[in-house]
Order: structure tokens, then C-alpha cells, then sequence
């Protein structure tokens, strides 16, 4: 049994057993994922095909560790310049192992079981801020002061 599966935007193809390198994924190692998004499922001659994604089907997998892809060095200089600029990267990655193709997911019911818990009064809102009373414009009152003094004086 096979599957192709979406983690990180990439395609893998997958089978119980497999250790493929992903994207980095948060997990300690030893921890259990499961990946949703199956877009083929294979057993023997029989294939289902999603549209986009099977419904249903999950995969198993254990998380194995961090781990570092390939050196990828970039050089960049310009000739007869003595400009040289050397940068390298490397993709951080996570290990995991295909534990189980083809599961489907495990319905939980921590809902129903959790104990009615006693409801609370709700905080009463505090009422909101008066705003400061609008100042008049100081230009107007200005305006009204030459008014009243006498032009030659």
C-alpha cells in the first residue's frame, strides 16, 4: 500500500516503513503526526484518486529528528571590481518514518466526556469615557477682539 501525500507544499510518495526528509515540522522526536492531505491512495490494483485530496485516508508517521539538507552556495563578484560575496544555506528539515498508510482519523470525544462546568457571571463592561467638551477655534475669538478696539487708537 502507497500513498502520495502534501507536506510543506511538496509531494511525497510514501509507503509503511519509509523515511523521507520534510520541510521542518514542529515535533520532538518520538513524537506521532498525522498527515491529512493524501492525494493518491495505491493497494495492489486498486487506486483511489482525489479531488483535490482523498477523503478519509491519513497517514501515520513518527517524527525521527531535525535535519539539515544540502550545502547551496551562492557566489556573486564582479569582474576586475575585487567584489566577492559568498552566502550559503542550508534547508532545515525533519526525519520522519511512515508508520501506517491508509488510517482513518480517530474520532475524539474528550467533548462528551468532560464534566458540565459551572457558569460564571459575565464582568459587566465598564462604561465608556466622556469625551472633553469641544474647544471653540481660538481665530474666532481673536477675530471678535479686533472687532471691539477702535482701528487708530
Amino acid at each position: 500500500m502507497s500513498a502520495i501525500v502534501v507536506s510543506g507544499g511538496k509531494q511525497y510518495r510514501v509507503a509503511p516503513g519509509d523515511r523521507i526528509l520534510v520541510d521542518r515540522l514542529s515535533g520532538d522526536p518520538g513524537a506521532e503526526l498525522t498527515l491529512d492531505r493524501v492525494l493518491m491512495l495505491a493497494d495492489g490494483d486498486e487506486v483511489q484518486i482525489g479531488q483535490p485530496a482523498v477523503e478519509g485516508v491519513t497517514v501515520l508517521a513518527r517524527v525521527i529528528g531535525p535535519a539539515k539538507g544540502p550545502k547551496i552556495d551562492v557566489l556573486r563578484y564582479k569582474s576586475k571590481k575585487r567584489v566577492r560575496v559568498h552566502r550559503g544555506a542550508r534547508a532545515g528539515l525533519t526525519a520522519i518514518e511512515i508508520l501506517q498508510v491508509g488510517g482513518k482519523p480517530e474520532r475524539k470525544q474528550a467533548k462528551a466526556e468532560e464534566p458540565e462546568a459551572e457558569e460564571k457571571p459575565k464582568k459587566k463592561k465598564a462604561a465608556p469615557r466622556r469625551r472633553a467638551a469641544a474647544k471653540k477655534p481660538e481665530k474666532a475669538e481673536k477675530a471678535e477682539s479686533k472687532e471691539a478696539e477702535p482701528v487708530g487708537a
